[in-house]
């Protein structure tokens, strides 16, 4: 079980390194290439919230997923839970309010739902019962 655990950190920070990244390249002029157009039918003026929300909400619950287990805090599977149901919502929002996909939706993605799959198994939530 420490291997998940380990996996769960590493899986944690690598998102966050991504949140931050992001976050950061959205508040540069140009936001690493999109154009506001993308975004201007959610209500939004500028990429100011959206790069705010990255970094803070999506990029935090994941650093405190990684710190949480690596101190093996009490409630971690709950914040490596947490910040994997957040960056699989934050990526479907993205889609739906840009409609359009990249590759590093995908990855993200894939990264949120590897992060569910790591609680889940160290939840043994697919051992036999009747073992």
């Amino acid at each position: 079980m420490k291997r998940v655990r380990g996996a769960l950190v590493v899986v944690s920070l690598f998102n966050a390194l991504a949140a931050l990244g992001g976050g950061v390249s959205l508040l540069l002029p140009g936001a690493a290439g999109v154009p506001l157009s993308s975004i201007e039918g959610a209500g939004f003026s500028s990429f100011l919230v959206p790069a705010l929300l990255l970094l803070f909400v999506i990029g935090g619950t994941q650093m405190l997923a990684a710190v949480t287990a690596l101190r093996r805090a009490r409630h971690w599977l709950f914040w490596s839970a947490f910040a994997g149901f957040a960056l699989v919502i934050w990526v479907f929002v993205e889609l739906a309010i840009m409609g359009a996909y990249s590759f590093l939706h995908g990855v993200c993605f894939g990264s949120g739902l590897l992060q569910l799959i790591g609680v889940l198994l160290r939840l043994n939530v697919w051992s036999d019962p009747t073992a």
